[in-house]
């Protein structure tokens, strides 16, 4: 059983994309030299991310003139743990949006509210009208 769990590991180190990388990077007298245990250290200590798959992941190139640019664009949702600063923002922006929203419902209750008192024919103020009655009554 053993055995057999060695062999998958090696031939899994063998196929990754960092260890092949590093492989091809080293002097020919190197690449062989290294255990499977040394390569999953090197892999651990200097493979700075794994990538994952996206639920977008857009890349290209593209020339311009004589010079050649290329174009990643990768979106998917974020599994890391926010930090602090981050923490703070996101609470702000929430209750910025909350406000918002809270701020937009109480103006358009306000108006329903002039609105239903115009209709049915109440002045608390004579001679002051905004006009939003008699706008609605000429739209139609």
């Amino acid at each position: 059983m053993l055995a057999s769990d060695s062999t998958s590991r090696a031939t899994s180190l063998e196929l990754d994309p960092f260890v092949i990388g590093l492989k091809q990077r080293l002097p020919e007298e190197l690449r062989e030299s290294f255990s499977d245990e040394q390569l999953q250290g090197l892999r651990s200590a200097l493979a700075t991310r794994s990538w994952a798959r996206h639920k977008v992941d857009l890349r290209g190139t593209f020339n311009i003139w004589r010079t050649q640019y290329y174009f990643v664009m990768v979106a998917g949702r974020n599994k890391r743990s926010l930090s602090r600063a981050q923490q703070k923002l996101s609470l702000a922006a929430k209750a910025g949006a909350i406000t918002v929203f809270l701020l937009f419902s109480v103006l358009l209750g306000l108006v329903l509210l002039y609105v239903l008192k115009s209709a049915l024919g109440i002045d608390l103020l004579p001679g002051h009208s905004l006009g939003l009655w008699d706008w609605l009554k000429g739209s139609r």
